[in-house]
């Protein structure tokens, strides 16, 4: 749905993209993180045709949108951190009017425009000012404009930003309903646990450069498996730790009460045969996982280790 090669920008002398490259298949909801100025916004708005580049390529739907920006406009709706309304217009004349840019009007306008605000909640405020709206609503709205002439591909960028807990989990269940309605979804937010939760895949961007695009069970699998191994023991804890420190595949290890954390270099079939070895003897072994990690830990860990990449001397 949305291929990005070598993507560059620049203003002024600042970079914003370096060479970005990006992937998203049909009906994917891809989560977009990164730092302040890492690269988000500019990435958005020269796939939504807002603003040039100076280098790379970018297709939707197979169309080059760089060279034919308006086809692709056809296929995409771009929803800004804030959406711009007009305060003098009622929600459903709002919508009308939208609509009727479209050509599509009188009944059939109102139908569909009414079809669109139970979508997101709204058709109970057809008759209230725009201006009345709360922040919530107001996104909710702007993202009913979004899905007039029905896109393929939606761009939000911090579409949640200001929302009360309870508008954004609301705006999050209408977002998974239209990813489950066959829409693809390209949405940055600063809140990484919500994303967690909402999205099928990520990337993590920093400095204009992709540093990690996955599914979020990869990012979690493979990064979790870094994690410490947490193994909780009903007594017997000197023994265990006796038996833990003598393993080759053990580098650190601490221990509070029953409970003991250790890292390891080996795969799961060392963890399995680690385990096997504690039950054969006579170990009585209450828990045995990986310490879970979030999104937010994750991010860190990879700028983070981004940043050390860098610290260290190129030869």
């Amino acid at each position: 749905m949305l291929k990005i090669h070598d993507l560059y920008k620049k203003y002024g002398k600042s970079t914003a993209l370096d060479g970005l490259s990006l992937h998203i298949n049909e009906g994917e909801m891809y989560g977009f993180v990164g730092p302040n100025g890492a690269g988000k916004t500019t990435t958005m708005k020269i796939v939504a045709g807002l603003l040039g580049a100076d280098g790379g390529q970018v297709y939707v739907d197979g169309i080059d949108a760089i060279k034919y920006p308006k086809r692709v406009k056809e296929k995409i709706a771009y929803m800004p951190d804030f959406f711009g309304v007009y305060d003098n217009l009622k929600v459903l004349e709002y919508m009308k009017f939208f609509a009727s840019i479209y050509d599509i009007q009188n009944k059939e306008a109102e139908i569909y425009c009414m079809e669109l605000l139970e979508m997101v909640g709204l058709s109970h405020k057809t008759g209230c000012y725009v201006d009345e709206l709360s922040r919530g609503m107001k996104q909710k709205l702007c993202l009913a404009r979004c899905l007039i002439h029905d896109p393929k591909l939606l761009i939000l960028d911090e579409p949640a930003s200001g929302m009360d807990p309870k508008a954004r989990f609301e705006f999050k269940e209408i977002l998974k309903r239209l990813n489950q309605l066959g829409k693809t979804v390209l949405i940055s937010s600063h809140i990484l646990t919500e994303l967690a939760e909402l999205c099928t895949n990520i990337g993590i961007i920093d400095d204009g450069k992709l540093l990690l695009s996955d599914t979020i069970d990869e990012v979690f699998k493979t990064l979790n498996t870094s994690s410490p191994l947490v193994i909780t023991v009903l007594d017997d804890v000197e023994k265990t730790v006796s038996c833990l420190s003598n393993n080759p595949f053990i580098e650190n290890l601490s221990f509070k009460e029953n409970s003991i954390r250790i890292n390891t270099t080996g795969d799961l079939h060392m963890e399995a045969l680690l385990l096997k070895m504690l039950i054969d003897k006579g170990i009585l072994v209450t828990e045995f996982r990986r310490e879970k990690r979030n999104l937010e830990s994750i991010f860190l860990k990879i700028i983070e280790g981004k940043d050390n990449d860098e610290d260290e001397p190129r030869v």
